[in-house]
């Protein structure tokens, strides 16, 4: 089926299942435009096909998907060109995910990361294998957690989220089922398995019954309550303040006050405000936030030297502007979620 995807997105109709397969193996999955326009228009036609009961998302190689084309994204707004179009498309995309009619399954069996992620946590069913590992990391380029993380993290008990968001940490399937982000774990060797009685029946719930292997918690008991204490303090000085309290004597609280440090500090106040107010937003008022957002991100320093230090000079220190926390100033914050006037993202 083609839904001018090219060879970066394949699409199939087999039995009950339309089935998308993400095709950039050597890239990691990293999600283009071609792709996002591609599976929009197939959800599209899927949604109103009478003869597809569920769609699928997959991916070849050993990632799900990495993120966006983050150096392709870089390259623009360094010409002067940010793809601005692009995140756009993306977020209808995610927002279109998130109010599909259908049972949308995510098989996901790899790395999860950014754009990964906004085009399978927003879906009825999330399914990770043990190979599988979350993380929204943006906050460690100078960016901040968007595709729809002010939708999905606020909803983690514990303040599982505001962690995730603060820290970019990785968490394994385990972690991922007991928080809530995926929905079923099976083994990995049972895809194909799984893939062909959902193509033959339609019906997720009923194959994943057969298929569900109840993953442990890889996070200990006394760390989750560390998180839920330390990150559901009134602000993120508060955070900080707690975590430095406990350094001292707590190895986690010390690990992760010195990995919070290491992360851009206008993205932090970004990313801490961002998910506390997608606690009382629906999917489409968060999707219009994060476009405020990025459209001043895109505009900023930090974004272009969090990749340049990452990715362009990999291993180099960023040098954030501003440098600390306590410099940047509350009202650059607001601007950050200030309208965009006739600008504003339509959905």
């Amino acid at each position: 089926m083609d839904f001018s995807g090219g060879d970066e997105i394949r699409f199939e109709h087999l039995g009950r299942a339309g089935i998308v397969t993400l095709t950039r193996p050597r890239a990691l999955n990293a999600v283009t435009h071609r792709m996002v326009n591609a599976l929009a228009k197939a959800l599209h036609a899927w949604e109103r096909d009478w003869s597809v009961d569920v769609v699928v998302v997959k991916a070849e190689g050993r990632a799900f998907s990495a993120g966006g084309d983050i150096l392709h994204i870089y390259e623009a707004g360094r010409a002067g060109k940010p793809p601005v179009e692009f995140f756009a498309d993306e977020y209808r995309l995610n927002a279109q995910i998130a109010r599909f009619k259908k049972p949308y399954v995510a098989l996901i069996d790899g790395i999860v990361m950014g754009g990964g992620v906004g085009i399978s946590f927003h879906g009825s069913h999330r399914v990770m294998t043990e190979n599988a590992q979350f993380a929204m990391p943006e906050v460690g380029i100078g960016f901040f957690p968007d595709v729809g993380a002010s939708h999905l993290l606020p909803d983690l008990g514990g303040s599982f989220g505001m962690y995730l968001a603060l820290t970019g940490n990785r968490i394994r399937y385990g972690d991922a089922l007991w928080s809530g982000l995926a929905t079923h774990t099976i083994k990995a060797q049972d895809q194909a398995g799984f893939l062909d009685q959902l193509a033959a029946t339609g019906d997720p719930e009923s194959v994943l019954r057969g298929f569900f292997i109840p993953a442990k918690r890889e996070t200990d008991r006394q760390v989750l309550e560390a998180i839920a204490h330390h990150f559901a303090q009134a602000s993120l000085a508060d955070i900080i303040g707690s975590l430095e309290q406990a350094a001292g004597s707590d190895e986690f609280a010390a690990r992760t006050l010195a990995t919070i440090l290491t992360r851009s500090p206008t993205s932090l106040r970004v990313a801490w405000r961002q998910i506390t107010a997608g606690l009382t937003l629906p999917m489409d008022q968060c999707m219009k936030m994060e476009f405020r957002i990025l459209n001043r991100m895109l505009a900023g320093h930090d974004f272009y030297e969090g990749i340049r230090a990452t990715i362009i000079e990999k291993g180099s220190k960023p040098q954030w502007l501003p440098a600390t926390l306590d410099a940047v100033d509350d009202a650059d914050v607001d601007a950050y979620f200030a309208s965009l006037g006739e600008r504003e993202l339509a959905l």
